[in-house]
């Protein structure tokens, strides 16, 4: 059962590549008394509320942690994209558990794990708002931010110092893990992964710690001597991990994950028709809706500035999700109804998104590592507009120089790519074709394959790694190609 402070993603049918296993021993036998239930707290209970009573509960035995493995999914709420492929992995780990019983291996590791996917900043003394805190990079900060990216600074500083952080911030979360004993942790966010590494060497627990970066460029800051596993995107993103010293054997190509809705087959008709979309002309959704409130000034004014031009495009129709933004919404709708535009549909929150983005011929949006990575498993072209920043700068070099995508910065750009998708339909069938050597629909169910290959290693291959240190530092090298 996948206890989460979230809404699960929806199921996956999806077969999945072969990941090989590193060398087994076995388990031992489950324990027949009875344990206490890990499941979610009640839906209308607060994330406190579920820590609080996680952290009342008797801590787990050893014997008890065997015999009901617990795997804890951590992300950071700081956009939404860490939270998705957190859910993902989720979802891939839960199915895996389904699929063992329905062979009859009720036994197995898979069948008697459990799941919680939590979100780290829950468990901090000092409780902020990360979407805010995250708007901050690409404004003041946003010179150290860059540099962050471009050098490898800390190697395990972090984890020294990140120690002392995590007894200063994340006491509640130390703690959580050493009542409990998670089998392993799988970390979507940087901060979750830092403080998660803290947690094991203060607890002096033994499980793995699987990294999962939902960009296509990992920054300097992300934790290197202490993981277990990197699951990266694609060989580009390898890349930029081999002189920052992650061994090799450390380093897993899975893609990033994404709800497997995306990667169903979806009618066009019928989607277009659900939507009440045109049948005969060129749909262009853009992705409007997004939490991060500056970089999303700048994306809703290229829009708003491109919106007195549709007149001259009637072969295309523009669909502009407001997401749950009222506001929003309504003054879009009141331009749209000023300017006379027939052929733009303006939509709030959308729960069937990847039934609308087979709707779409086009689909503009940030680029955020969870939304293209959605984008190609849906088979969207995309228009990346915008400028970016950090990691986004990254996926914009990578999805263009593939051909994947194209890019705009202003709202010029904006319509001059669009004219040209309506006059040559066949660029948006060329990134299509362009995209799919970077396509990982299976990537949850590699993660999840690969997690339970970690558990089932034992003892750990750098326990003396894994010590208490108050500082090591060293310099890695630059990645040839990070900006």
């Amino acid at each position: 059962m996948i206890a989460s402070m979230n809404t699960p993603a929806s199921k996956s049918t999806e077969p999945s590549a072969q990941i090989v296993p590193a060398p087994t021993q076995p388990l031992a036998a489950p324990v027949e008394s009875a344990l206490p239930p890990l499941a979610a707290t009640a839906e209308d209970d607060s994330a406190a509320e579920a820590i609080a009573r996680a952290l009342a509960e008797p801590a787990r035995t050893a014997e008890e942690a065997v015999a009901r493995p617990l795997i804890l999914v951590v992300h950071a709420s700081v956009g939404s994209g860490h939270r998705s492929a957190a859910n993902a992995i989720a979802e891939a780990l839960e199915e895996a558990g389904e699929a063992a019983r329905a062979a009859g291996n009720d036994n197995s590791l898979e069948a008697r794990s459990e799941v919680r996917v939590l979100d780290i900043l829950d468990f901090g003394r000092i409780v902020f708002d990360g979407d805010k805190t995250a708007s901050m990079f690409p404004g003041w900060t946003r010179p150290f931010y860059d540099l962050t990216w471009r050098y490898t600074l800390t190697g395990r500083l972090l984890w020294g110092g990140g120690t002392i952080w995590a007894r200063l911030m994340y006491p509640k979360f130390t703690e959580y893990v050493r009542r409990l004993r998670p089998a392993a942790i799988v970390a979507t966010h940087i901060t979750a992964a830092n403080v998660a590494v803290s947690a094991r060497m203060i607890t002096g627990q033994s499980f793995p710690i699987v990294c999962v970066p939902t960009d296509y460029e990992a920054e300097g800051l992300w934790p290197h001597l202490h993981t277990d596993l990197f699951c990266v995107a694609n060989e580009s993103m390898a890349e930029t991990l081999r002189p920052r010293r992650v061994p090799e054997d450390r380093i897993l190509i899975t893609g990033i994950p994404a709800s497997p809705a995306f990667s169903r087959t979806y009618d066009r008709a019928e989607a277009r028709e659900a939507f009440g979309l045109p049948q005969d002309k060129q749909v262009v959704l853009a992705l409007a809706g997004a939490k991060l409130p500056q970089p999303y000034v700048h994306f809703r004014a290229a829009i708003g500035e491109m919106l007195p031009f549709m007149h001259a495009m009637p072969s295309i129709q523009l669909v502009i999700v407001a997401g749950a933004d009222e506001d929003y919404e309504r003054e879009l709708r009141r331009q749209v109804a000023e300017y006379g535009l027939a052929n733009v549909t303006v939509l709030g929150y959308v729960n069937a998104m990847a039934e609308l983005m087979e709707a779409a011929d086009v689909v503009i949006c940030k680029p955020g590592g969870l939304t293209v990575t959605e984008c190609l498993c849906a088979h969207a072209p995309m228009i990346l507009l915008g400028r970016a920043y950090g990691q986004e700068k990254a996926n914009v070099r990578m999805l263009t120089a593939a051909g994947a995508a194209m890019a705009a910065t202003t709202p010029r750009e904006l319509l001059d790519t669009l004219r040209h998708i309506s006059d040559h339909s066949a660029s948006a069938h060329a990134m299509l074709m362009n995209a799919s050597i970077l396509r990982r629909p299976n990537a949850a169910e590699d993660i999840a394959r690969a997690t339970f290959a970690l558990i089932r290693r034992e003892p750990p291959r750098d326990a003396k790694l894994r010590a208490k240190h108050f500082l090591h530092f060293y310099w890695g090298k630059k990645p040839a190609h990070v900006r």
